[in-house]
Parts: structure tokens; sequence; C-alpha cells
């Protein structure tokens, strides 16, 4: 299926004569104040009464300059401007960063925080997906959507301030490992959670999934065709509403989802990447409920079998933290303190760049880096998801209707911290 064009008519702006063939133009501003657009958005609409005949996004409402920050932070330091890029889910923002730079340090991180950052990337993603579809069906109406998809991302919140402290800017990886150690009761936490998200699962796709006024909304809309989701760059469950059979899981692993993570010749996690061919908005709905079903089992592979031992690389490589009893009560472990946090000596990567990538919630996440040897990155650069998805928002929307505006918008799942450079 495919989104008519617009009438062959000759249009002209508000205020100018109207003419034979000529019909005039209305232009609104969509945002940033409008509630679906949630304060960081705006879109400039063009309007034949109430069809949409073009629409150009606008970016820069939560404007912080986010990669130059890389080039005068180090490679620990940066990871609290992550948190603000993706605040949906910090966490796998957070695994993304560090990801790319132990490829550039050339870091083997350990079985134990391999398996602790994959369940924490999946709870990012179930964290991720909640929100986008509560908040997605709160826009067309569904309030009540919205509350049980909110309920169980506070449990989520409530796990990731138990293992790191916080609950929104959490910060919690290192190069070469974690700031923490989980916490000895975190996993059957964690099991609680996994306990009671099927039946908010259940609620939700009772509540829209036949809901007739929530399918006449979505089916059908904002049509986006495999092959042009292609040309676009889309990727994550967008690109897979469209029947793109892409996830970086499975096409590039890394941690837990590669063979032999735990150094015991074990296979990777198993799931099943949800693929739909309707490209619109109810086809993203439907990937994004079965990423989290498929999220739920990969934590279920994984929680009773954490591999025991350290979460950091061994400290005698000058990269991770020693621990707080060394630095404490040990010469060693003060002057390592000293070196890596205070002077040049140590944490120094080698020369080089290097483009490494996540499948987050949204999609593809990855950070392009120039190491000249120093403390911090020579340059830093981000593949957003949000930004290369909102520009195809144009492509989406133009002979809808305005009342499609919200929809289409609340499928894509725009995240504005991404959208500024």
């Amino acid at each position: 299926m495919s989104v008519s064009s617009p009438q062959p008519t000759t249009f002209v702006r508000q205020g100018l004569l109207e003419g034979p063939g000529h019909r005039e133009l209305w232009c609104l501003n969509f945002g940033p104040q409008h509630p679906a657009t949630h304060t960081t958005l705006r879109l400039v609409l063009e309007l034949d009464g109430e069809t949409v005949v073009a629409c150009t996004p606008h970016i820069g409402y939560l404007h912080s300059g986010f990669e130059k920050l890389g080039e005068h932070l180090d490679y620990n330091q940066y990871v609290t401007i992550t948190d603000r890029m993706n605040y949906i889910s910090p966490m796998a923002n957070n695994i993304a960063w560090h990801h790319t730079c132990e490829k550039l340090f050339g870091i083997e991180i350990t079985p134990r925080c391999k398996a602790i950052r994959t369940i924490i990337a999946e709870l990012a993603r179930i964290q991720d997906h909640l929100l986008c579809v509560g908040a997605a069906a709160l826009d067309l109406g569904a309030f009540t959507a919205f509350l049980y998809g909110f309920n169980e991302r506070e449990w989520i919140n409530d796990l990731f301030e138990e293992v790191c402290g916080a609950r929104f800017t959490t910060s919690y990886t290192r190069v070469g490992g974690l700031m923490f150690d989980i916490p000895p009761e975190w996993p059957r936490h964690v099991k609680e959670f996994l306990a009671r998200l099927p039946r908010a699962i259940s609620d939700l796709e009772n509540l829209l999934n036949r809901n007739r006024l929530f399918i006449e909304r979505t089916k059908g809309i904002g049509y986006m065709s495999r092959d042009d989701a292609i040309s676009w760059g889309w990727t994550g469950p967008l690109a897979r509403a469209s029947g793109v059979r892409r996830d970086l899981r499975k096409d590039e692993p890394y941690l837990c989802y590669a063979d032999n993570w735990d150094g015991k010749g074990s296979s990777g996690v198993s799931f099943q990447v949800p693929i739909a061919t309707g490209g619109d908005v109810l086809a993203r709905y439907l990937v994004r409920i079965e990423e989290i079903k498929q999220a739920a089992g990969i934590i279920h592979q994984l929680i009773d079998n954490i591999p025991p031992g350290p979460v950091n690389v061994l400290p005698n490589d000058k990269v991770t933290l020693p621990d707080k009893r060394e630095v404490y009560f040990s010469i060693e472990g003060l002057i390592h303190h000293f070196e890596l946090i205070m002077t040049n000596r140590g944490f120094t990567p080698p020369v080089g760049e290097v483009y490494g990538a996540n499948e987050t919630a949204n999609g593809e996440l990855g950070f392009y880096l120039v190491s000249d040897g120093g403390r911090c990155a020579y340059r830093a650069r981000c593949r957003p998801p949000s930004l290369v998805h909102f520009q195809a928002f144009e492509h989406l929307i133009v002979g809808h209707q305005i009342s499609d505006v919200v929809a289409v918008l609340g499928s894509l799942n725009i995240i504005a911290a991404e959208l500024d450079r």
C-alpha cells in the first residue's frame, strides 16, 4: 500500500490572490507547545483544508552540543552525556558508548560484565518500548494504555536505581566494566518484574489490538515501503515494521548475543527478531510489543546464569579504576587511582579511529571516535536513530489528514535530544 499523493493543483500560500486552478494553503506550526510534540519538536505544516501537502521538521529545541562535549571529556566522563541523549532508555546509551570505547582500546570485557550489560540493555529496550507504546496510545486518546505501560516502567527504574543509585541519569558503565557489581538480591527482583510483565502486555493488547478506534487511526497511516525504509536509512523496529530484516544483535553480534560470550563455548542467547510488512503505524506498534516479549525471554535465559568473577577488567591494565579498598589501604591502589583521575598517564587509547554500534530500542545507535592518543577523543560523532527517522516525516505524512500527524509522530518515537548535534 502507498499513500496517494495530493491532487495536481497549483497551490499558493495564504495571502496571495486566488486565480483559476489555484487554491489557498494554510501554514500551521505544529509544536513545540503541542502535547504530542512534548515541547521539543516542531513541524511546519502546509494544509489544503485538513490535508497535509507539505511538512518541514525543525530541530534544535533541546540543543546541548553533545558531540563537541565528547572532545572535551574523557572516555569515562562522557558517559554522563549519553544519559541525556535518549533519556527514555539511558542505560542503552551508556552501553553503546563504552562498547565503542572498548573497541578503540582493544579491551575484551569479562563474561560477568557481558551478561549484566545484556540484561540491562534488554531492560532498557522494554523500558523504551513501554513508554513509546503508552505515549503513542495516549496521544490518540487511550489514557489507560499509557498507565499500563508506565506502571511497569517504574519497576525498571527501581531496578536501575538498585544497581547504580540513579533512576534517570544512570551513568552505569565504565571503560572495561561497570561502576558497581549488581547487589545480591537484584536477580530476584528482576525475576519478580518479569513475572508481572506479561499481564501488563496482555492488558495493553486487549485494550488496543482489536479496538476499532485505535485500528482506524493507525492502519494504513504513515506508510513506508521496505525499499524506502532502506533508502531513508531506517533501522530498528521502524525498519523491521516495513519488512527490513536487520538487527545488529544477529547481524553483528556483541555481548551475550555472540557465541562463546562466557568463554566456555556456549552459544548466544536465543530470540526471534519480529518482522512485519505493513509499514504503517499499526505495524510499528505490533513490532514493539513483540520485541518486549522477546527481550523478556532473553533476560529469562541470563538472569540465573550470570557468570561469577569480576565485572571489570584487571586493574593492572591501567584502564579501570581500582577497588576503593585498594585506594584507601594500599599505596599502589592510591597511585593507580591518582594516575587515572588526575594525570594523563595510563588512561590513553592507541591512535586510530573506530565505529561501534548497538541495537537499541529505536534502532542503530552508533559512535564514531578518532583518537590522537590523548585522554579525550580528537573527534566524537554520534549516529542517533531519531535524527535519521525524523527526516522522513514529510515522506510519511503528505496526503494524510492533520489528525494523522499525532499518530505518525508517536509511532516514530522521536527523542529530541538525539536530534541536536
